[in-house]
């Protein structure tokens, strides 16, 4: 992935930390989520008192995109850390990866995880999600 493009998704996500709604956790995620037609849909985590209803920054992104018709997607930057502070990656949990199974390609995917514009790593879909269960299975 182009550079340029990678740390834009990153500012983007970091911007979208504050917006987080985590009054108990305190653990702040923002993504951003970049679409086959070059659009970027953003997302941060939204807590809720009964837990379950809980939403991850993903899958708002994800959510938000598909609810607008959006079915092509490149990659996507997730950023997160107690109240906000990037000090380590923030990987998508279980059920964000199985979203991104239904909507994309695990070969050509990207997940950027990041603590800053400088400091990022790059994985494949496959790489987070190896034996992944998605629409091909059931064709």
């Amino acid at each position: 992935m182009d550079r340029l493009l990678v740390e834009q998704l990153i500012e983007t996500a970091i911007r979208q930390l504050e917006f987080s709604y985590t009054p108990y956790s305190g653990f702040k995620v923002g993504a951003a989520l970049l679409a086959g037609n070059g659009a970027v849909y953003t997302g941060c985590n939204i807590e809720n008192a009964a837990y379950t209803p809980t939403n991850c920054a993903e899958r708002t992104a994800f959510f938000k995109a598909v609810s607008e018709g959006v079915r092509e997607f490149e990659a996507i930057c997730v950023v997160g850390g107690k109240n906000g502070i990037l000090t380590e990656y923030a990987a998508p949990c279980g059920v964000c990866r199985q979203v991104m199974m239904e909507f994309c390609d695990p070969e050509t995917f990207r997940i950027i995880l990041a603590t800053d514009r400088e400091h990022y790593d790059i994985y494949t879909l496959k790489e987070l999600l190896p034996l992944g269960f998605g629409p091909a299975n059931l064709k």
